[in-house]
Formats: structure tokens, C-alpha cells, sequence
């Protein structure tokens, strides 16, 4: 070998084996510290439960060409990134994607899991499937979609949640502090959205965490801990986001390589602590190190977070540590402090002046309802599973389960999640549904049946909705009759109307003991045939092969938790008839006043004006003059803002309107008036596109009203956000009051906020609360309330009035980041028309 090379290659290996090693270990150890102020790291991701990708793209990370997310890695990386440090600690919230995840992994997996969970470092918080929304979900299935998170978490871990975690809903329900706070057992609850001028105004009194009394009827024995984050739930001011593609300032602490930074970085920590500090109670903050699906890489993030704790307790001016919300929480009723008290509730919020978040109280109506009406089947589908006994194989209601728990999360029921999102839980929906169907069949089959030899089968109208029940629709000239089931899955005896779409005009109906009920044929009007066939087709890809003559409208009588039967049948000669409606139509002029109603109930109609002018109670002699209109808010360009860094259009998440147009009846369209011994209706068609039903039943001292409002027109390339108005004398001195979460009722006053003094920029807008049951008026002497079918958003903005969004269709989006105007429509074959939406009734 030539000399010279090989003293070379001498030279070489001395001068490595001369290095310095450069490996450092971090000190992560530290706790809290007595009279210093403590720093709580608390890592986090917060992952949507579909938004702009589907529950399922979100977990397997498919899709990305829309957002790089894959809540399967998050999970993936935080086991090892958590075995790697014992004083590392994650928190993580979404069931349904831990339990998606859990389902995957080896025994070996979930056994390290379980101690991760027990020693505290991995701790499930919140526990539900999703985080919730909390202004158009019923309080029922917040209940039932916690409860399923809940139960898997105890039956797995030996675990009960602690800690509520809601940080990115858009506004807070009092039912979440008190009934999904209190009562669940949580210690405390913690979120990242409220009002900015309610921000502004908590920061400087230091008053962002306070003890939280929701409910007034169960006072102090239901409050919490609840504390609103300083800006939202991400890390604090100076640069600390560490996914790979994040642009933060890494800590680089190695002093023989370039942009050595260490004292930047722990001046930048301290700083951002000392901030918080100012605006907070007791010596101990808490930095929310994560945002929306971040940790898919968990050790760029832990490897950052390492380095900083070590450095700003090795400078002493702080002192910082990995923590949790439980230990946060802890530390903070440890202090012994006197914390501000919270009533009400957080609605409605805005993030910055003219962006008030309300117009997602109406947004997407029709998935609003169907959630409605498939958490009111699950009900009854799980209790008659239960009575039958639920069968090991086949069909069972946990898929329904699952479907709505997903559903309530705050982009779903919200409505404002991409279409193709919105789809997806419609989707499982309708897929649960049909499941628990079969469930619902069968348990009635078998809690019905009386001969054994016989095997009943029970259909259901899925498409009443849109007026289509193939089974009710069949000739019963030839001896066939139909047997009508109603099942009660409440508490007490109900009596109430069932109404159903039929052929034939020579009709009876029977009860069990085979007597006589008596009913009516209502006429089936135009609005409702437009309507069935472009749906049928739409949704079932053929057309339907007749059209009813009427709808039967009969009462029944169903006891608590029970059923009654009753036969409709081709009535024989000793039988009576069901009473044929009598049909008017009266123009315009022909006659000034109508009045209709049974019983104690009468309501006055105006041809003229085309509206309601009185309402009559004989029982009460109360007679009361009241107006309904239509209009439609024009929804604002932010294009025309005069500050063009900041513009604001009307969008799924805000409401901003541009001017009220009235909608007034479009000719001479003639009021159709229906009379007969059941109920009296009223039909009107405000215009092409909206069209209206008002009834009164007997014996009922309510007026019932259906809209049908679609296809909206947007060829003017104007956004429209429909609304009605219902107009009394009451002198409601701008107090009107909102259900919350359909549990209770709170009070609210026009343009006023008890927490502070409220700057109105935007008097319609900034007015709107989110309606789930009801919302009424009241004063000295009378009490006019509005009971509503599904989530809708609402307001009094005049005296005397109760205003409700119908609809909402937008051409812009409002840069919330969902990044797709609200426009849905419905396609037949390839023609394709803005959605069209019916009220099952409002009262």
C-alpha cells in the first residue's frame, strides 16, 4: 500500500475518534413550582370529525389534494414520541377516530396504550365521539353521542373523563356547562371561541376562566370551572408550531452549526408567558401547543418542546413543564382564588367586527332536519330493540348510533363542512337508518304477533317528507286493507294527527276494537306533487307511477311506550266515509276576510293582504292581531368593505346581510281554502318558490304551519337568506327568549349583552341565537311563542315580532376555511336546481 495513503487514513480515524459527542439530554422532569409562574405545555391536535374531507379520508389520510391530514398517523406517532419521555404528556379527544384506531392495533399495542392512559401520560378528554356543536344539536343527542364515547372509554380503560375540551365550537350552549359539564362529572371545561369584544373585555379584567352557572333552576350545584383561551387553541404568539411543514423557528442549540438560537427562542417563550400572564388568575397558565391535525409527525414536535423546557427552566424566569387540562385544573382550584361568575350562555359569537357566526344556525336545513328526525327513530328503534332483546347476529341499531354521534360534531349538524362532507353523514345516515328499519320491523313483528304460523312485515314511509309512501299508495277496491302501526316512544299517552298519502276517495278507518275512527281526505294540492316527483326521481332514479288524490288525516290514541293499530280499508255501506274536504278558492277581492278553525281556536285571513290578521281563543277571550310575512336579507359582497384586508361576505359560518327585500305575493294567486271535521287548512303561494300550508286541527289550541321554500334564485348573482316574520301587538320592550340546546329557555334582550357593553355594528346579525325547540314573547298580559321542527336561527329585531331563517342559498364563501360557497342543489339526470326545503311543521 503506498505510504502516503495510508498515513492519510491514520490521520482520518484519529481525528474521529477525537469528536466530541454532541447527544443532550433534555431535562423534562419539572412540576410545579411554589411562587413561580408555571407554565402548563399541553400538547394537543384537534381533529375534525369530517370538515373539508370525510371522517374516513381524515383517518386514513386520503384526499389530500383538499388538506394533508391523516388523524391514523397522529396516533401512530404519539405512542412512541410518548414512550420515548415518561414526562411527555398528549391529551386526545375524538373517539371516533381513537376507536377507529384501537380496533387496528395488537394486543402488545393496546396493553402500552392502557399504561400510557393510567400513568397519565396519554389522557382522553371530552370522551364523546366528536366535540360536539352546540347550537343545533338537541340536547338528547349531545347526551347520547358523549355517552357512547364515554361508555367504550370505562369499559376499556377503567377511565371517566375529567376534563370538557370544546375549543373550537362557534359560540357555548349552557346546557354544555351545566348538563355536558357539570352533571357528566367534569371538573372543568375549556374552549377557544367567544365573542371578541367579550375577549377584549375578560382579558383585561382577568376574568377569561370563571366558574360557570348555567342553569338557574339547579344554581350552584351545577356550576364549573370554565376558561376561554386568549386568542383560540393554538400555541402562543412567537412562533411555535412544529409540524414538518410548519415555518416556526426551530430551537437550535448546537453552537457549532449556523443560527444558533436558544436565548431567542426562550426570550420568545418567556415573553409569550409573561403576556398571559397579565391577563390571567393565580401563577399558573396553560399554552395549548397543537391546533387542527397536528402531532402526524409527533417528534418534530416533542424534540421542540423538549429543548424548550429545558432551556427557559435553565434561564429561570418561568418555569415550564409537560401537563394536562386535569392537571391544570387542579393546580387552579389548588390556588384558593375568588373566580368571576359566569351565567348564560355564549351566543352569539363573532370573531372580529361585522362577522357574526349565527348564519350556521340555519345553514343546510335539510341535513338539520334529517338529523332531527333520525335521532327521534333512534329512540324509538333502541327501545324496541330492547323490548324484543337484541339479537346476536343480524341487524341492530349501532350503526344508527354511530352515524348520529358523528353527525353532532360542530361541522356536521352545523352545516358547514364541504358538500361532499355534508354528504357523507347523510350517507351514514340514511345507512344506520335502514338498519335500524329492520330493526323496528322485526321487534314489532314479534311484540304484535299473535298467530304464530303468521309473519308480519312492516314498511316505513322513508320519503314522507317529500309526500311518497309507496305503501299507503295501493287500491283497496279489491278487499285489501292496510294495517297503520303507531308506536310511542315517550313517557305518556299521546294523541296526535297521522297523516298519509292515498288513492282511493271511499276510505274508512278502524281502530283496534274495530271501531269507527273518523278522518279525512285532504286534497293533495300542486305544491305537493311538484315537489314528490323531482325528489322521487332524484333520490330513487325513477319516477313515481301515480299521484295521491288526497292525504287521510286521522287522530290516534298510542299509550306510553306502547302501540295501537288501526285498519284503513275500502268503506262498506255500513260503514261511514272519510269526510271529503270541502275546497275553496277565493281571489283576490271576492271576499276581504275568512275565518277557519275548530273549536275554541279561529284564525282570521285577509285575501287581500294574503296573510293572517287575528287570532281568536274563545276559551281565553283572548283575540290577538298578528301579521306573517316573507322577506330575504341580500347577502353582503365584502368586497365593497372599505377596508379591503379584512373584507366579510355572508357565508355557511357568518351571516351578514345587505338590505331586507319583502317577498310579496307574485299575481293573483287565489287563497285555497280546505274545510272539514278534522282540520281546516289554508293554502297560499307567496310566489314561485314559496309556498305556504296553515292549519288548525280539532281540539288543538295551536296553529300549525308549513313552508316549502326552494328552489331560492341566485340568477341575479345575488345570495339570499330567507326569513319569516310573525307580527303581534305584544309590547315585548326587546326581550324575547331562546331555547338552549332544547332543554330551557333564556332571556335576551335586543342589542344588549349582560357581560359588557356591546359596540352594535351589526343590529340584525348580531341579534340571532340558535332556536332548537321554541322561541317566544312575552308581556303584562300575553305570550306568543314559535315552536320550530328543527335547528333554525331566530330573533325579535322588532318589538312584537318573531323572526325565522328558512333558507339560506350563497354564491361566496366566507373565509372560515371551508373554502366553498353554501349552494346545494338537487340533480336529476343533468339538470340540477337549488335545494328545496319543507317544514314538517312549525307551531
Amino acid at each position: 500500500m503506498d505510504l502516503a495513503k495510508f498515513l492519510c487514513w491514520v490521520v482520518l480515524l484519529l481525528g474521529i475518534s477525537f469528536v466530541e459527542s454532541r447527544y443532550m439530554v433534555y431535562n423534562t422532569s419539572h412540576t410545579m413550582v411554589p411562587g413561580k409562574l408555571n407554565v402548563h405545555v399541553v400538547p394537543h391536535s384537534h381533529d375534525d370529525v369530517g370538515w373539508l374531507k370525510t371522517v374516513d379520508q381524515y383517518y386514513v389520510g386520503s384526499n389530500n389534494s383538499i388538506q394533508v391530514a391523516c388523524v391514523q398517523n397522529v396516533l401512530d406517532s404519539i405512542v412512541p414520541a410518548l414512550l420515548a419521555d415518561k414526562n411527555r404528556k398528549f391529551i386526545y379527544v375524538e373517539q371516533a377516530f381513537f376507536q377507529r384506531w384501537w380496533n387496528e392495533q395488537s394486543e402488545t399495542i393496546k396493553r402500552i396504550v392502557k399504561e400510557l392512559i393510567h400513568s397519565g401520560q396519554l389522557e382522553l378528554i371530552n370522551g364523546g365521539m366528536c366535540m360536539h356543536d352546540e347550537a343545533a344539536p338537541h340536547y338528547i343527542d349531545m347526551i347520547d353521542q358523549t355517552t357512547l364515547g364515554h361508555r367504550f372509554i370505562i369499559r376499556e380503560f377503567n377511565v371517566t373523563p375529567r376534563i370538557g375540551w370544546q375549543i373550537d365550537p362557534f359560540g357555548h350552549s349552557a346546557v354544555q356547562a351545566y348538563l355536558l359539564g357539570a352533571e357528566v362529572g367534569f371538573d372543568s371545561v375549556f374552549f377557544g371561541r367567544i365573542d371578541y369584544q367579550d375577549r377584549e373585555k375578560r382579558k383585561n379584567e382577568k376574568s377569561l376562566e370563571v366558574i360557570w352557572r348555567g342553569s338557574k333552576s339547579l344554581g350552584s350545584s351545577s356550576q364549573i370551572f370554565a376558561g376561554a383561551f386568549p386568542k383560540n387553541y393554538e400555541p402562543p404568539p412567537g412562533g411555535f408550531y412544529y409540524e414538518i411543514n410548519d415555518d416556526s423557528p426551530v430551537v437550535q442549540d448546537d453552537p457549532d452549526l449556523f443560527d444558533y438560537n436558544v436565548q431567542e427562542r426562550v426570550n420568545a417563550f418567556v415573553a409569550a408567558a409573561l403576556d398571559q400572564a397579565n391577563i390571567t388568575r393565580t401563577n399558573h397558565i396553560m399554552f395549548t401547543m397543537g391546533t387542527d391535525f397536528r402531532y402526524q409527525y409527533a417528534h418534530t414536535w416533542y424534540r421542540q418542546m423538549d429543548k424548550l423546557i429545558h432551556y427557559v427552566n435553565l434561564d429561570g424566569r418561568v418555569n415550564a413543564f409537560y401537563s394536562t387540562p386535569s392537571i391544570y385544573t387542579d393546580a387552579k382550584h389548588a390556588a384558593n382564588e375568588a373566580w368571576p361568575l359566569k351565567t348564560e350562555d355564549y351566543f352569539p359569537y363573532a370573531d372580529r367586527i361585522n362577522a357574526y357566526w349565527t348564519g350556521y344556525f340555519t345553514s343546510r336545513p335539510a341535513l338539520k332536519r334529517y338529523v332531527r328526525v333520525t335521532s327521534a327513530y333512534y329512540l324509538a328503534a333502541r327501545q324496541l330493540e330492547f323490548f324484543k332483546g337484541r339479537s346476536q347476529k343480524g341487524p341492530n341499531t349501532d350503526s344508527l348510533a354511530d352515524a348520529l354521534a358523528i353527525a353532532q360534531h360542530h361541522d356536521a349538524v352545523s352545516g358547514t363542512s364541504k358538500q361532499h362532507v355534508a354528504n357523507d353523514y347523510a350517507k351514514r345516515l340514511a345507512i344506520g337508518y335502514v338498519e335500524a328499519e329492520s330493526v323496528v320491523a322485526t321487534s314489532l313483528a314479534h311484540l304484535t304477533k299473535v298467530d304464530p304460523t303468521l309473519k308480519p312485515t312492516f314498511q316505513q314511509c322513508l320519503l314522507l317528507n317529500i309526500s311518497y309512501c309507496p305503501s299507503s299508495e295501493i287500491n283497496l277496491s279489491d278487499g285489501k286493507s292496510l294495517i297503520v302501526l303507531a308506536y310511542n316512544p315517550l313517557g305518556w299517552k299521546r294523541v296526535d294527527i297521522v297523516r298519509l298519502p292515498v288513492v282511493g276517495g271511499e276510505i274508512a278507518v278502524h281502530d283496534s276494537e274495530g271501531h269507527e275512527v273518523e278522518s279525512q281526505l285532504v286534497p293533495f294540492t300542486d305544491e305537493y306533487v311538484a315537489l314528490r316527483n323531482y325528489h322521487v326521481e332524484a333520490y330513487l332514479g325513477q319516477s313515481p307511477t301515480q299521484v295521491p288524490k288526497y292525504w287521510l288525516v286521522f287522530s290516534v290514541t298510542v299509550p306510553p311506550l306502547g302501540f295501537t293499530t288501526y285498519t284503513i280499508s275500502t268503506a262498506k255501506k255500513t260503514d261511514g266515509y272519510s269526510s271529503k274536504s270541502y275546497v275553496s278558492r277565493i281571489q283576490k277581492g271576492e271576499q276581504s276576510i275568512i275565518d277557519f278553525g275548530h273549536g275554541n281556536l279561529k284564525l282570521s285571513f285577509s285575501t287581500d293582504q294574503g296573510t293572517a290578521i287575528n287570532y281568536v281563543n274563545s276559551r281565553t277571550s283572548m283575540t290577538e292581531p298578528v301579521k306573517q310575512t316573507f322577506s330575504y336579507y341580500s347577502a353582503y359582497n365584502g368586497s365593497n368593505d372599505k377596508e379591503p384586508l379584512i373584507p366579510q361576505n355572508s357565508g355557511a359560518y357568518v351571516f351578514r346581510p345587505n338590505g331586507t327585500f319583502p317577498i310579496n305575493p307574485e299575481g293573483q294567486v287565489p287563497l285555497t281554502v280546505i274545510r272539514g271535521p278534522l282540520v281546516d287548512e289554508v293554502h297560499q303561494q307567496i310566489n314561485p318558490w314559496i309556498s305556504q300550508i296553515t292549519r288548525v286541527y280539532k281540539g288543538k289550541e295551536h296553529v300549525e304551519v308549513e313552508f316549502i321554500v326552494g328552489n331560492i334564485p341566485i340568477d341575479d348573482g345575488i345570495g339570499k337568506e330567507v326569513v319569516t316574520q310573525i307580527s303581534s301587538s305584544l309590547k315585548s320592550n326587546k326581550t324575547f327568549y331562546t331555547d338552549s340546546s332544547g332543554r330551557d329557555y333564556i332571556k335576551r334582550i335586543r342589542d344588549y349583552r349582560s357581560d359588557w357593553k356591546l359596540e352594535v355594528n351589526q343590529p340584525v346579525a348580531g341579534n340571532y341565537y340558535p332556536i332548537n325547540h321554541g322561541i317566544y314573547l312575552q308581556d303584562s298580559e300575553k305570550e306568543f311563542s314559535v315552536m320550530v321542527d328543527r335547528a333554525f336561527g331566530g330573533s325579535s329585531i322588532v318589538d312584537g315580532q318573531v323572526e325565522l331563517m328558512l333558507h339560506r342559498r350563497l354564491l361566496l364563501d366566507d373565509s372560515r376555511g371551508v373554502a366553498e360557497n353554501l349552494n346545494e342543489t338537487v340533480c336529476v339526470q343533468d339538470k340540477c336546481t337549488g335545494l328545496t326545503v319543507s317544514t314538517d311543521k312549525i307551531n
